[in-house]
């Protein structure tokens, strides 16, 4: 298990000037994913210039999800399969073996909390001895029975109660303050889908929340400097990250995403869900035009009786059958943001991923129900994706193999097991993230 006191461990950080071969999965309620890439150090550049390594794809495996309702498991064998047949073709294609992976976390209510933490300098110049001692009491605030801790993230310290401080060492002070957001997930759903890989013979390596990662993967740099919100809508659910100086400050999801329209088809349509998935992904739209009443589109049946004639519906019934659930989504999405670290960026804008985010007219409908410029976010700087997975749908996957370049800024105890490489002890790691984060 990769978890202990409730806290999820860290992930080892991706040596600056090393390559390494990395495998991810992600699990949704739609599709399961396994990618496995090659990361490279690469020069610094204008674009994506916080980046350390450039991403090329070995091998890619996915197929439908089955088992999972909601970003959970609610069938351990069905799942199971389904991760056993992503992971081989992406092992396959690669010609790698995968010990560990890194795993996405949609579900279990992803929520963000704000500690702070002070200790008393002994010997009034901050060392890095006292940023490991304040970043330890900050994370050790968070951990509750019923809630794992994701991610523990520094965003700030204060010197004798004077906040904002972004490089306190060598500064002097005779007490000492963090102030850490700390993103949870219910204990039972990550246990749950942990338990799920390791029955493939698969170690988990870490977990992370899901919109953090797609941020990771879509975000231009200085779109998280001037603050965003990445909207991550999925199948089952849609989820949250808030962006704000260039830091993670904020975390959020619920249980409505995509599958929820494609249900309201199935029902208005008295037709089958793979039919409604379908019409929905060919002729779905959130905005009607004048012909969509003359527009008529063929629906087969509930049965399976080839003698039945199949029944016609219009484009515009179609419309005024998904526009509701996706403005109570977007809605929902609306209020979340209002009460998060986002409403105190007027300028912000807004960046939909995941495979709901595809349907036709959703940008504009977003827009003006959020009132921010939005735009589709599809991953940056992967080189060796197919097309069919340069979409929105795969941003979870694409910053799954970005996250180890930004592993060495959570904070968490080191693993005792761990053999540390020179410049990634946990000393040096907080050195580290005060030298590239601030």
């Amino acid at each position: 298990m990769s978890f202990r006191d409730g806290r999820m461990q860290t992930m080892r950080p991706v040596a600056p000037n090393r390559s390494a071969i990395v495998g991810v999965l992600d699990i949704g309620t739609h599709k399961v994913v396994c990618l496995v890439a090659r990361l490279k150090p690469r020069q610094s550049k204008d674009v994506l210039r916080l980046r350390t390594h450039s991403v090329d794809i070995l091998g890619i495996g996915h197929t439908e999800a089955r088992g999972m309702k909601g970003g959970t498991v609610v069938n351990l064998a069905q799942a199971e399969e389904a991760v056993r047949i992503a992971v081989e073709h992406a092992e396959s294609a690669a010609g790698v073996e995968l010990e560990s992976v890194v795993v996405a976390v949609s579900a279990g209510r992803l929520s963000s909390e704000l500690y702070e933490a002070a200790v008393n300098v002994t010997g009034g110049t901050i060392v890095d001895g006292d940023i490991a001692r304040v970043l330890d009491a900050g994370s050790r605030h968070s951990v509750r029975g019923d809630r794992m801790v994701l991610h523990s993230l520094p965003i700030g310290f204060a010197l004798d109660g004077v906040r904002g401080i972004r490089e306190p060492r060598g500064m002097l002070a005779s007490r000492f303050g963090v102030d850490m957001h700390v993103v949870t997930t219910d204990a039972g759903a990550a246990r749950n889908l942990m338990l799920t890989i390791e029955r493939c013979h698969i170690g988990v390596e870490t977990m992370v929340a899901a919109p953090y990662v797609a941020a990771l993967g879509v975000l231009a740099d200085d779109e998280a400097e001037l603050g965003a919100a990445i909207i991550d809508m999925g199948a089952g659910t849609t989820t949250t990250a808030v962006f704000s100086g260039g830091r993670f400050v904020h975390a959020d999801g619920f249980a409505l995403g995509g599958h929820h329209v494609t249900m309201d088809i199935a029902r208005g349509l008295n037709t089958r869900i793979d039919v409604a998935e379908r019409i929905k992904t060919f002729y779905g739209n959130v905005i009607g035009s004048g012909s969509d009443e003359r527009d008529m589109i063929s629906v087969p049946s509930l049965s399976e009786d080839d003698h039945e004639s199949p029944q016609f519906t219009s484009r515009g019934s179609l419309v005024r059958m998904i526009k509701p659930r996706v403005e109570e989504i977007l809605e929902m999405v609306r209020d979340r943001l209002m009460a998060s670290p986002f409403a105190a960026e007027p300028r912000g804008r807004v960046i939909l991923t995941g495979g709901a985010s595809q349907l036709a007219g959703l940008g504009d409908l977003a827009s003006r129900i959020l009132n921010r410029p939005v735009r589709i976010g599809r991953p940056l700087g992967v080189s060796g994706l197919p097309d069919a997975a340069k979409g929105p749908a795969f941003a979870v996957a694409a910053g799954l193999l970005v996250y180890p370049q930004a592993a060495h800024l959570e904070h968490f105890e080191p693993r005792h097991t761990r053999h540390l490489m020179t410049g990634t002890g946990y000393i040096a790691r907080v050195g580290r993230w005060l030298r590239e984060s601030f």
